[in-house]
């Protein structure tokens, strides 16, 4: 591919064996000093580079700032990943919105404070029951789904802002009016993954930030068909992939 790099080559840093080509490495490897193969924090720095970043760039638009209530709609790795980033941000009272009990235990333990299980009118009225009737101040929208969306937006307060980053399937329109109304903020969309590395991994050196749970399977390499159909049908969260 134009702009790659064969691992393994002169000028890289790969070792022996098949080569494997990266698309623009000059511009989204990113080099960790100390780190080797067997290093225990490889899964979370792999995490940066996808769902981790993800649920980073979902707060962010999302507008999420210390001291705030955050609701994020979806217990997929990037949903739990916007609840870790919501933590990390100082969200005083996270509101995760999922039924996976697996996965809402790892909400809990990334920093979740309530989890609703209900969804569509049900899952708004609980959220509105919990904060009052007023809403959150800031949603991660982390589906993808005209229902996740449409809740999105009613479960923001007057005033907030949704982060939607849930790639869009069957999702039609916005209720436009109604967040005009309200003053409802909309942004988010593709994570510019890379932005957002040096920040977040100088947190993983440090040991102040681990996405690695979300890695609940490990497969090798030759078995990546069999990983995708695992999370497709939700027996994986995510599949990490070992040489």
């Amino acid at each position: 591919m134009p702009g790659g790099r064969l691992l393994g080559e002169p000028g890289s840093h790969g070792g022996q064996g098949e080569a494997v080509r990266v698309p623009y490495a000059d511009a989204t490897l990113v080099a960790v000093p100390g780190v080797t193969p067997g290093d225990e924090r490889i899964p979370a720095l792999l995490a940066l580079s996808d769902v981790m970043a993800t649920g980073h760039h979902a707060a962010l638009a999302a507008r999420v700032t210390r001291g705030a209530t955050v609701a994020v709609v979806g217990d997929g790795a990037v949903g739990l990943s916007g609840v870790l980033a919501a933590h990390r941000l100082g969200a005083a009272r996270i509101i995760a919105l999922g039924r996976n009990p697996a996965r809402t235990a790892l909400a809990t333990r990334f920093g979740a404070t309530d989890i609703v299980g209900e969804r569509g009118d049900d899952a708004i009225a609980r959220v509105r029951e919990l904060t009052g009737g007023f809403g959150t101040h800031s949603v991660l929208e982390c589906v993808g789904t005209q229902q996740s969306l449409d809740t999105a937006v009613a479960i923001a307060r007057d005033g907030g802002a949704v982060g939607f980053v849930g790639v869009p399937h069957e999702v039609g329109t916005v209720d436009i009016g109604d967040m005009f109304g309200r003053n409802v903020a909309l942004g988010g969309g593709v994570a510019p993954a890379r932005k957002y590395t040096d920040e977040l991994l100088a947190d993983v050196l440090a040991g102040t930030l681990d996405p690695s749970p979300v890695f609940d399977v490990t497969m090798p390499l030759a078995d990546v068909a069999a990983g995708y159909a695992a999370m497709d049908d939700r027996s994986a969260l995510k599949v990490l992939l070992k040489p």
